[in-house]
């Protein structure tokens, strides 16, 4: 499976068997982690087998059980941080799905678990991503037109229409699709709207974008 084809497949999953992780899936993963970090100046981090993150109320009010697995998100304090993590961290959520896996981007319902991952000076931990076999596959969600996040100077490009649909195939927080892109001639720009994780979410788009346009079309702006 490519990251296009876990894009159409993948859904956000809750509710996770306690089936462990494989260790050549796990050296796949810390690869891929480590891979993004290097070109993103990030500091992600993968965690193993660790059920304290979501053992407590308020992953209980999220209806998450059975996660022992998950990212961590993290990285130095900047203006596109929020961004940067939704765009590395959806790299990981698509390739995980390569590899059978399923998961949830996790904003607010885990604990912080002291000594499982380290958060430096000036860094901050944006959210996690849940991981693991889940009981489901999760399901499909509600989703915008592509007018109503979309427009273009003239005609749009086939790749910019491909790029757009991509996007709204893109998990967001509480599915708000607050994103807008704005194709002119061969260039896009990506604006977020205002509300919860709207920057997160943007990164997430962004990256579905690029998967459906194809980088090699165009250029943000």
């Amino acid at each position: 499976m490519t990251l296009k084809e876990a894009m159409l497949v993948r859904h956000c999953v809750r509710e996770y068997t306690d089936r462990p992780i494989p260790d050549d899936i796990v050296a796949k993963l810390r690869n891929t982690v480590d891979e993004c970090n290097r070109e993103s100046g990030l500091s992600i981090q993968l965690v193993v087998d660790e059920p304290k993150a979501f053992d407590g109320i308020m992953a209980h009010y999220g209806k998450f059980s059975g996660v022992r697995n998950y990212v961590v998100l993290i990285g130095r304090k900047s203006p596109d941080l929020s961004e940067k993590c939704g765009y590395y961290g959806e790299k990981i959520v698509l390739t995980a799905q390569t590899l059978g896996l399923n998961s949830c981007w996790v904003g607010l319902t885990y604990s912080k678990v002291k000594g499982a991952y380290t958060v430096g000076k000036d860094e901050k931990l944006v959210l996690v991503i849940a991981l693991g076999y889940g009981k489901t596959q999760g399901l499909p969600r509600r989703t915008k037109f592509a007018e109503q996040v979309s427009a273009s100077e003239g005609e749009p490009s086939d790749w910019f229409v491909r790029g757009v649909d991509a996007a709204l195939n893109a998990p967001t927080a509480l599915n708000q699709q607050k994103f807008f892109f704005t194709q002119r001639g061969n260039g896009v720009e990506a604006r977020a709207g205002a509300g919860f994780f709207t920057k997160v979410d943007l990164g997430i788009a962004k990256f579905h974008f690029e998967l459906g346009a194809g980088k090699e079309n165009f250029e943000w702006i």
